[in-house]
């Protein structure tokens, strides 16, 4: 490791950028500072939520350096935006509507009903969840849950749902409402390539890093991700329209399908009775993501563009606040028309000038320089890039229009990372060359080109020192220039893996819950992307499953490839199987989940073998584990 391994101070580049921003934005516009501490009611006595080993999983006042003038090492856009973001306790969005803020990256809104409440988008931990809970009732009364909304698929809209409620709540009657897909989505993103997605998070959030102002202070969203229990409840009540309307507790809610926007499966909700409008995270106070930076399937601004317009139309005119899973409440319907309009201008204009550059000829990384936003929507703060930006959304819309190839035959079949970094090295003259000329660009304040080229001696000679302390140097001047949360999170974590080593991954989405919510097509999808293929190649292992209480099932290792097919589906295994099972399918789950053995899956009385036992180990034994601590900014 790097022999110093402190943050260092901002360079006078850096620090010039800063003020720059600070002259060029109306910075004494209080507005947002009006709005977000509207309505506070109060915040817990104490400000470190613990699980029940006693862990920390959430510190309300871990960010009260925020309350500092913004120091040379923070873009001062940013600063503001957190905060903003940073202030925790009980809201009063409306009278009957509270929202708990602060207490995670997301907003717990409680809605009250007849006889209970109603909990929407319970956070992303149980702890998290509970102490939010706890904080209203305090204020509010001991009042039941009488309905669970989750507003779309993303964990920290879910995963604290057992802080709320319980399974036996659930049986009894309280309903949990979702939008048509939710299950399938929330279970699939956080399984399939949820352990990447999972490690990426740890740099997107930031929230192994040191909070302060040379550290994380925040992901523009939210603060950072909390890292207690996630759990997930399936739904009871599916929204399957626009126009649906839906009664619970006396709560009259009427609901619009959004699907294919922030998430696969969203929805917004309009609650009459209290001219409210739920925007779920569709409308923020910031740019969301079109790709965001953990991974994710690409979204699609013309239709989230669209969806917004149908917003203003259905639901404006009778809508004196909208709020959102995220931030603050805009209030007034004058205003409400125009924070909506305004982030659907942003989405469409970032969509339509994409594509008309695209069809100039123009590259993903040439648009993402020339892209400029009107001045009247730069001017909103809330359409600024504290999470989406306007460099990687850009990106992400010609992803999604015409992939990753560029068109220039010269970029089709490029060397791999570590090969091309040696090539690299060696014509530019040898390692100490290149941080020669490095250190010369760094005190040019070229700290992109510093990072790109120095990016090229860390990955051909990993243990390089010097490389690794100079690229940490520019990768955290970058992070402190940066007026994305995200990306400065992103920088910042680069430069502390560099200097410390790995922090693996502190918040992890794969829970019991989740994994237990996969039907059983998706378990199987799941085993068959941890096939190791090329050392499964000659492979050939047949096994049946006679489920007792479901249709039989027969999978097949051939070629590298785990296939499954039911008896009644299309394409039915003809091979014979080397064992069948006879079972119950939590006992499948629980053998294919690694919770049991295959040795002792043969030893239960219920489960019935037929032909070589020995073929099932044979075939898991083929199954690669994910690897939760990849390395990102070394090879």
């Amino acid at each position: 490791m790097p022999e110093n391994t402190e943050a260092k101070p901002a360079q006078p580049g850096i620090t010039a950028a800063n003020e720059a921003v600070r002259r060029r934005f109306a910075f004494d516009d209080a507005q947002d500072l009006e709005d977000a501490r509207r309505g506070f009611m109060g915040t817990a006595r104490e400000s470190v939520i613990r699980d029940a080993e006693g862990r920390a999983v959430w510190d309300l006042d871990a960010y009260g350096f925020l309350n500092q003038d913004c120091p040379d090492t923070a873009n001062p856009s940013l600063w503001r935006q957190s905060r903003l973001c940073s202030d925790h306790g009980l809201f009063e969005v409306v009278e009957g509507i509270y929202q708990v803020r602060g207490f995670d990256l997301s907003n717990m809104t409680i809605v009250e009903g007849g006889h209970g409440i109603l909990v929407i988008d319970p956070l992303i931990s149980a702890e998290t969840a509970a102490a939010g809970l706890a904080l209203y009732r305090g204020h509010r009364g001991d009042r039941p849950v009488t309905g669970v909304l989750y507003t779309h698929s993303h964990v920290d809209h879910f995963g604290g749902v057992r802080g709320v409620v319980t399974d036996e709540d659930v049986a009894g009657g309280v309903a949990v409402i979702a939008p048509h897909g939710f299950l399938k989505h929330a279970v699939s993103e956080n399984v399939y390539a949820g352990t990447a997605m999972s490690r990426r998070a740890a740099y997107m959030y930031g929230a192994a890093l040191p909070k302060g102002e040379r550290g994380q202070i925040g992901a523009g969203l939210g603060q950072t991700t909390s890292t207690g229990a996630v759990g997930l409840i399936a739904p009871t009540l599916d929204i399957i329209r626009t126009g649906q309307t839906e009664t619970v507790d006396g709560i009259r809610m009427v609901f619009q399908l959004t699907p294919g926007t922030e998430a696969p499966a969203e929805l917004n909700i309009h609650f009459a009775d209290h001219a409210a409008l739920c925007m779920a995270e569709n409308a923020t106070h910031n740019l969301h993501n079109l790709l965001t930076l953990r991974g994710a399937e690409v979204r699609d601004p013309r239709v989230w563009a669209g969806y917004l317009t149908e917003a203003i139309g259905l639901f404006a005119d009778s809508s004196d606040v909208a709020f959102a899973s995220h931030h603050w409440p805009v209030r007034g319907r004058e205003r409400v028309v125009a924070f909506l309009t305004e982030q659907r201008d942003l989405y469409a204009y970032l969509h339509d000038q994409t594509l008309r550059l695209i069809n100039q000829g123009l590259t993903a990384l040439e648009i993402a320089e020339r892209m400029e936003l009107p001045p009247a929507l730069e001017r909103a703060w809330h359409t600024h890039g504290y999470y989406g930006s306007v460099s990687h959304n850009t990106k992400a819309i010609y992803q999604r229009y015409l992939g990753w190839f560029d068109g220039n035959p010269a970029h089709l079949w490029e060397h791999p990372p570590a090969e091309s970094a040696r090539r690299y090295v060696d014509f530019m003259g040898g390692a100490d060359e290149v941080l020669r000329r490095a250190r010369e660009s760094f005190a040019d304040g070229d700290f992109r080109w510093v990072a790109q080229v120095v990016g090229h001696v860390v990955f051909a000679d990993p243990d390089n020192a010097e490389a690794r302390a100079l690229q940490a140097d520019a990768l955290e001047q970058l992070g402190y220039g940066s007026e994305n949360g995200t990306w400065r999170n992103f920088f910042l974590m680069g430069a502390y893996e560099l200097r410390h080593g790995s922090v693996g991954t502190p918040t992890v989405t794969a829970s019991p819950d989740v994994l237990d919510a996969l039907t059983l097509d998706q378990l199987f999808d799941a085993l068959a992307i941890r096939v190791d293929g090329p050392r499964s190649w000659d492979a050939d292992i047949t096994v049946r499953w006679n489920l007792t209480d479901g249709e039989p099932v027969t999978m097949r290792l051939r070629n590298g490839v785990l296939t499954h097919v039911t008896d009644t589906g299309a394409g039915r295994e003809r091979a014979a199987p080397d064992v069948e099972f006879t079972l119950a399918e939590s006992d499948l789950r629980a053998v294919l989940l690694g919770a049991v053995a295959p040795a002792d899956l043969t030893a239960r009385p219920d489960v019935q073998v037929s032909g070589d036992a020995g073929k099932l180990a044979e075939l898991l034994g083929h199954l690669d584990e994910p690897d939760p601590d990849f390395a990102i900014v070394t090879p």
